[in-house]
């Protein structure tokens, strides 16, 4: 038996009852305020590999895979198996043939070194117990010349900028109101 709180993995997640009554919240959030122009200004072009990384019940999904295109890849990534059956259904559902849901454990997505030309990790970051081993899994999955647009969920800016600054992996290169737009630093070796 999996213990309240954990997945299959034992890693920390929120429990489904919290799961459930946050994406009700957030479909409330999306009717009032759709979702739609958010994910324009982050650069996913067409053709291009992107990680929605802590992708819920799949709010930006949909664009994404509009903005990658067809012969573009959006994974969808969560440590919660029902945000990865929410999303699995949405690809059912609207036909997003380029999406494909991942189960993460911890912070590790399983997704290939340098796979991702962009990484959005939007609405979530106030979740992450260990910002730096969460910043090193995006900094391993994006390329050399990638992007990270990362939220700061519901925390301080300067809580964000912080982690940035001190996981040594990422420099900020813009801010918006609804995110920083990161570049991974060149590691030496």
């Amino acid at each position: 038996m999996v213990a309240p709180g954990h997945n299959a993995a034992g890693q920390d997640r929120i429990p489904n009852i919290s799961f459930r009554l946050m994406s009700f919240s957030i479909r409330i959030r999306d009717w009032i305020r759709p979702p739609g122009g958010l994910l324009t200004g982050v650069g996913i072009g067409t053709g291009m590999t992107v990680v929605d990384y802590g992708c819920g019940p799949g709010s930006y999904v949909r664009d994404a895979s509009g903005l990658a295109g067809a012969n573009g890849t959006v994974y969808a990534v969560d440590v919660h198996e029902l945000a990865v059956k929410a999303v699995s259904r949405r690809v059912r559902e609207e036909g997003l043939a380029n999406v494909i849901p991942v189960l993460a454990t911890g912070y590790a997505s399983g997704l290939p070194d340098a796979a991702a030309d962009l990484v959005y990790a939007l609405d979530m970051f106030h979740m992450v117990d260990d910002p730096g081993a969460f910043l090193a899994e995006l900094r391993r999955i994006v390329k050399p010349e990638g992007i990270l647009a990362l939220g700061d969920g519901h925390q301080p800016r300067a809580k964000t900028r912080r982690a940035v600054r001190e996981s040594g992996l990422w420099t900020i290169e813009e801010e918006t109101v609804e995110y920083l737009r990161c570049r991974p630093l060149r590691t030496a070796g």
